[in-house]
């Protein structure tokens, strides 16, 4: 079968091309070539096709599309599973890949609607006072760069490795050209056809090259995106291309990395620690037959544990059964292709020049299911280095595959100092009940480390495991690990987006954002609280009358509530307060009040207020002081399939003096027009 490449709208097959040979039986399962593409076209596309299209939508509506995307391909995911068999995974490594991708997708597409604005940029952190009266201030945005991005991806996991990617640059508003590793494209070209068939997103939004990038480097801008996941020499030698150099494209990389899992040294084999950890280290050497470039490489152990440990992995490993995932009883499949295989094997000869074989071997192996010679199989090996400080080769060379090797430690200091050997990994773990030595152990290693994985007995139900990268969190490391970060939530959509800072009059940024800016003006009128969300316009204020407050006000909040804190109970400590000078009013009494002077009581538009943010205390009031409150509508935040919006107001309390007493902003839900019951503004108005 020769699969195809997606560019400039069109399904095309390359010239010629490479055999890729099934895993499991060695027989050829696909022809991969991108000869004869238009790379530069490629690349036009995007930026003039699927950039537009996508920045005329808004976060929200890329969200909800993402949503979309994943229930789609969640629908024929059999299909991938069925297909996923030719790698080498088992059902369990196929769910990871397939299923843990689509979850990337679902959990993105709820991020952005929860945590972006329905807008097609983002209001980057607090306005910046430039100037002494206040009519020149300075504000960041985020808005999306006009490239395209370009995503190189490793071949152990083809659909989770383009949809980790492709969900936070299609969230961004950036197309993406996904460029798969060749020995496992067949399954990403797969589920490929899928989200183009699905016509969710606009096109020139996906395009895939299978085959090599050809000249598509030469031709990449200061717009564009360059995300590689792969080996670090490779993805040095593409960061160094000169057009990334002269354009200064962005290029973050993902590389595999000597990742380390350390057991504690209160974990002896009869605590719950010992064969957590156990059974962790065991687990990240089967799954994907370890080639995961999140895998423990290196497992250290307190030198007084480390038989212990050695058997107690060999005990675990000796259970798993090596061969066709579609036979009964097999619990770990092949590696990718027979050159993976091939390359591992001479790695570990290049380990075992300083560490022991202990467990498994590179020849003599049996496989159920499957000819052991056809197929890329290699069983479980566990190697063992009982001199880890006098070595080199452990802590510079990986082998890609079910690999490990253990080695003993002697104090937390030589624990740190060895796990930083390393040179930087995507991730490290510590499975220990002693907090005391996690906290030396982390803050020790943690420069050294994208994520890093504590588990103990409280916890390990939950665990999502050392080896599985989560969209919430970043995935990327410094060192050899690649200098680069993928997810992290919002944060990985940030690599897609431009951060420019504005500078200009509070009205001007006010019109530009669309956040009402301190300094702009207000109109008043009909009260706020009685416009529907459309209706409402920022700058929407209300000034409200005055209260005095009361020496019993205070005292009856006191007693009401149970807080009787002595700066509002006693006269004689209050003065001694330096910040106080006598005795003061709650400041949560002062927010009730406040509410009380500008909330309109009668049913209307505001459905609700559901928090406050930013809440800051700044002059204290004493009794007889008097308030007043300026509440301004501040910024809006329409809900595409909901009916209605978030508005959030600019509240301001301050005394009889002018001076403000406390500053915050107010979150409300507010109706949109024809929602609901609701008092129509313009007959309010007549």
């Amino acid at each position: 079968m020769k699969i195809q490449s997606y560019a400039a709208g069109k399904w095309v097959s390359g010239d010629g091309g490479e055999t890729m040979l099934n895993a499991i039986t060695g027989e050829p399962v696909a022809v991969v070539s991108s000869r004869g593409l238009d790379f530069a076209e490629m690349l036009r596309y995007g930026r003039e096709v699927g950039g537009p299209a996508l920045r005329k939508m808004n976060f929200h509506d890329r969200a909800l599309k993402l949503k979309a995307l994943a229930q789609y391909l969640m629908e024929r995911k059999e299909a991938y599973y069925e297909l996923s068999k030719a790698t080498g995974a088992t059902r369990s490594d196929s769910w990871v890949d397939i299923e843990g991708g689509i979850g990337t997708l679902f959990a993105y597409a709820s991020k952005g609607r929860r945590e972006l604005p329905n807008a097609s940029f983002i209001i980057d952190g607090a306005v910046e006072g430039l100037s002494k009266s206040g009519s020149f201030v300075g504000q960041h945005i985020r808005v999306p760069l006009q490239g395209v991005a370009v995503h190189i991806n490793a071949f152990n996991f083809p659909c989770w490795g383009m949809l980790e990617k492709l969900s936070v640059n299609l969230l961004a508003g950036v197309p993406a050209i996904v460029k798969p590793a060749s020995q496992t494209a067949y399954l990403t070209e797969r589920m490929f056809r899928d989200m183009i068939a699905s016509g969710i997103f606009p096109e020139g939004s996906l395009q895939l090259i299978c085959g090599s990038v050809g000249d598509l480097f030469e031709h990449l801008e200061c717009q564009d995106v360059v995300s590689f996941t792969g080996s670090a020499s490779t993805g040095q030698r593409l960061r160094q291309h000169p057009v990334v150099q002269r354009n200064s494209v962005r290029f973050t990389m993902e590389a595999d990395s000597l990742n380390s899992c350390v057991l504690g040294p209160d974990a002896a084999p009869d605590q719950p620690e010992f064969e957590l950890f156990v059974k962790e280290v065991a687990r990240e050497m089967t799954t994907k037959a370890g080639q995961k470039c999140t895998a423990i490489r290196r497992a250290f152990v307190p030198r007084a544990q480390l038989a212990a440990v050695t058997e107690a992995l060999k005990k675990r490993l000796s259970k798993v059964v090596v061969g066709d995932p579609s036979a009964e009883g097999v619990t770990m499949g092949a590696l990718a292709s027979l050159a993976q295989r091939d390359e591992v094997k001479a790695r570990v000869r290049d380990l075992m020049t300083e560490a022991d074989l202990v467990y498994g071997s590179l020849d003599d192996f049996s496989v159920v299911g499957a000819d052991a010679a056809a197929g890329a199989f290699l069983p479980p090996i566990l190697l063992s280095c009982g001199n880890p400080q006098g070595a080199s080769v452990v802590h510079e060379v990986e082998a890609f595959g079910p690999v490990s090797t253990l080695m003993p430690y002697d104090s937390v200091e030589e624990a740190i100092q060895l796990v930083r050997r390393g040179g930087g990994s995507l991730v490290g773990s510590v499975f220990t009940y002693d907090n005391d030595f996690a906290r030396e152990l982390v803050l020790g290693a943690a420069a050294f480390h994208g994520r890093l994985l504590i588990v103990n007995r409280d916890c390990a139900k939950e665990s999502t495991g050392h080896g599985s990268p989560m969209p919430g969190l970043v995935h990327g490391g410094p060192g050899r690990a690649g200098g680069g970060e993928e997810m992290g939530g919002i944060r990985g959509v940030m690599h897609y987006l431009q951060r420019t800072a504005l500078q200009g009059s509070p009205a001007t940024i006010t019109a530009i954002t669309g956040r009402w800016t301190s300094g702009s003006p207000r109109q008043e009128g009909i009260h706020p609280f009685r416009k529907h969300l459309e209706e409402l316009q920022l700058g929407d204020s209300v000034v409200t009358g005055t209260r005095t407050v009361t020496l019993e006000d205070i005292e009856h909040f006191a007693h009401f509530t149970g807080d009787t804190f002595y700066a509002h109970m006693d006269e004689k400590a209050a003065k001694e307060n330096p910040f106080f000078g006598g005795r003061v009013a709650h400041g949560y009494y002062l927010v009730s009040a406040a509410a009380g002077l500008f909330v309109d009581p009668s049913p209307g538009p505001v459905l609700a207020n559901y928090g406050v943010d930013n809440l800051r205390f700044l002059t204290p009031v004493h009794p007889g002081d008097v308030i007043q409150v300026v509440l301004t509508c501040k910024e809006k935040n329409p809900r595409i399939t909901e009916p209605y919006g978030e508005v959030r107001w600019d509240t301001v309390i301050t005394n009889q003096d002018g001076k403000v007493v406390a500053q915050y902003d107010v979150l409300t839900m507010v109706r949109k027009l024809g929602s609901g019951a609701a008092t129509d503004v313009a007959k309010e108005a007549a």
